[in-house]
């Protein structure tokens, strides 16, 4: 399969944190996301009992916080060299709603690729279509 289109330097990004951040039971996770403006953001997860927020939430929170409102792709990437993880069916849906145009990265080493976020939800919830209409 052609890996031509996939954005590498994001995956080095989320391997560099998983290697470098991810230390302990409490993060596990490291994901990196492409701004359209072309920015590199990063963020672990904070793991807790009581469910806390997967990398990939965490990472829309520091996206905002750098004003990066706009995110293109997005990887996850596990510790101890597990390599790229598919997000979680919460991330899952919540990308799709605040990003529905943007490609995730999924698959193992030499079958990765990019797919739409909708790809991965099929027949999903969208809950923009679901609001009262503001006027």
């Amino acid at each position: 399969m052609q890996t031509d289109d996939i954005d590498h330097e994001l995956i080095e990004a989320a391997a560099h944190i998983a290697r470098t951040r991810c230390q302990g039971d409490n993060h596990t996770m490291a994901a990196a996301a492409r701004a359209r403006d072309g920015r590199i953001v990063t963020a672990v997860n904070a793991y807790h009992f009581t469910g806390g927020p997967c990398a990939e939430l965490v990472l829309i929170g520091a996206a905002a916080s750098q004003g990066a409102y706009e995110l293109e792709t997005i990887v996850a990437v596990g510790d101890r060299d597990r390599g790229v993880v598919p997000p979680c069916g919460r991330c899952r849906q919540v990308l799709l709603d605040y990003f529905p145009t943007l490609k995730v990265i999924v698959g193992r080493a030499d079958r990765l690729r990019a797919v739409p976020v909708s790809a991965l939800l099929p027949e999903s919830y969208v809950w923009a279509d679901h609001q009262l209409a503001t006027e």
